[in-house]
């Protein structure tokens, strides 16, 4: 029998941010299990992550992780096409839906706790018995490429991120394309290739399954044990290729141009490399992007809009993504308003940034305050909601090794001070770590780009197709 491990206790009081137990345990085949019961609500939500996302992907295979999102859903050994979605909410159950991102895949929804072993028996019989065949293969290809058409290359900015990312990251970085992939290589790749991707990462030692809600943890356990229990465990997984950088920062200043005269106004974003997820300094780089750029009461909107009116409203932020191994992005946008030039809201725009980064213009502790507000309000809406918690401890479990870490964000974040803002600020708002996309809606603004930048664009354009990425996909 599994032993059903719990994590060392500790008062209500003392974990205000977490208070529910965390109970954990590793079936012999490798899969773990992890379980936070809540008896204050009949319901279970069950999350399945598996340690495979784009970064994962060999050369010539980008797109591949994003693509097994769809193929989990076409039917098993006892479950038909689009049945998993039918049985779910046959019993009541909701919020079933799965994303894929560089670092990771997950499937998740919602149930009854009455119906938690329909879950676990869907999620095990797809786990165990795809039902990958150059049918379903070919079908999923074919709505991937439609997913690229609508959110990346016919939607106005679509592309913005896969630009910034090609610039970002060098040739080969596991963060270079999206998780979109490369419609080619998915095209050209064999039913075969499909087949080893699957038996290598939809492994049961590769994927950490999590249940949060009104369940009792040793039950979960024996049911992990039932229908998970007899799926064989991969014995070489391969690492990811290596995201080490030789510098955090990118060394330069990089700008693609994009004249596109079917976008609605002109549109400035930017990307700089900064501290990944699990780095002692990401809590400090979330309060940055909350300082900068979010909300009413943020420097870039007080700036840019309140006081001089140069940019659209509600277009002129920062925020960070939480990439997690060897570099994350921090990133931000504005729109100027008609009649202003993009170079003057950009010249603007990055003196907020400057101002900050080099101390001139310091963090207030109003500032801080509200950012930390902010960041504990996202929290503790995410962890009050079953399915945010689930997917939280499954989180911390596959890329922090321990789902126990949920309890120290709280006290991370209130640790954060102004001189731990600027000295972030400072190591990636330089612009020696800058990546500029500007879309234009005349090409005469190709020019323009030249002045006192590096343009790497040509390339950029031409290769960004194969290239592809989106920091997470959904179905």
């Amino acid at each position: 029998m599994t032993e059903v491990k719990s994590a060392p206790g500790t008062s209500e009081a003392e974990n205000a941010s977490f208070p529910w137990k965390i109970h954990e345990a590793v079936l012999d085949n490798g899969l773990r299990v992890v379980v936070s019961p809540d008896p204050t609500t009949p319901i279970a939500a069950v999350n399945l992550w598996y340690d495979v996302g784009s970064r994962h992907e060999p050369a010539g295979k980008h797109g591949f992780a994003h693509l097994f999102e769809h193929l989990m859903f076409e039917g098993s050994a006892h479950v038909d096409k689009g049945e998993h979605f039918e049985w779910v909410t046959a019993a009541g159950g909701a919020a079933i839906n799965a994303t894929t991102s560089p670092d990771r895949t997950n499937y998740f929804q919602v149930m009854p706790s009455a119906q938690l072993e329909l879950a676990l028996w869907l999620e095990a019989d797809r786990m165990g018995s795809l039902a990958l065949t150059q049918e379903t293969l070919d079908n999923q290809r074919e709505v991937v490429k439609n997913e690229r058409r609508q959110r990346y290359d016919n939607p106005p900015y679509g592309r913005w991120v896969e630009y910034a990312l090609a610039l970002a990251f060098p040739e080969g970085h596991p963060y270079h394309h999206t998780t979109i992939g490369s419609m080619e290589e998915l095209q050209e790749a064999a039913l075969e290739d499909f087949q080893d991707f699957n038996a290598v990462y939809y492994s049961p030692n590769n994927a950490v399954l999590t249940v949060a809600g009104d369940v009792d943890p040793e039950a979960v356990v024996k049911l992990a044990e039932k229908y998970f229990g007899g799926i064989q465990r991969h014995g070489d997984i391969p690492p990811a290729p290596d995201g080490t950088l030789p510098s955090l920062r990118i060394g330069e200043t990089k700008r693609h141009v994009e004249p596109d005269d079917s976008v609605p106004r002109p549109m400035t974003f930017f990307m700089f490399r900064s501290p990944d997820s699990r780095d002692e300094d990401f809590t400090a780089v979330e309060v940055l992007a909350a300082v900068l750029g979010r909300g009413r009461g943020a420097r870039l909107y007080r700036k840019l809009i309140t006081e001089k009116n140069l940019a659209q409203r509600e277009e002129a932020y920062t925020s960070v993504w939480n990439l997690a191994y060897g570099a994350s992005v921090f990133f931000g946008m504005f729109s100027p308003r008609d009649g202003v030039e993009a170079a003057e809201v950009e010249q603007e725009f990055t003196a907020v940034l400057d101002g900050l980064a080099d101390g001139s213009a310091p963090v207030s502790a109003a500032e801080l305050g509200r950012a930390k507000a902010l960041l504990t309000s996202d929290w503790l809406r995410a962890v009050g909601e079953l399915g945010g918690r689930a997917d939280l401890l499954g989180q911390y479990a596959t890329l922090d090794g321990d789902p126990k870490l949920v309890r120290e964000y709280l006290e991370r974040l209130e640790a954060v001070t102004a001189e731990d803002v600027q000295r972030v600020a400072a190591l990636i708002l330089a612009d020696d770590n800058r990546v500029i996309i500007e879309y234009t809606t005349n090409a005469t603004s190709d020019a323009d780009a030249a002045d006192g930048a590096t343009d790497d664009s040509a390339d950029t354009a031409d290769t960004a197709e194969g290239q592809a990425m989106a920091r997470q996909e959904k179905k």
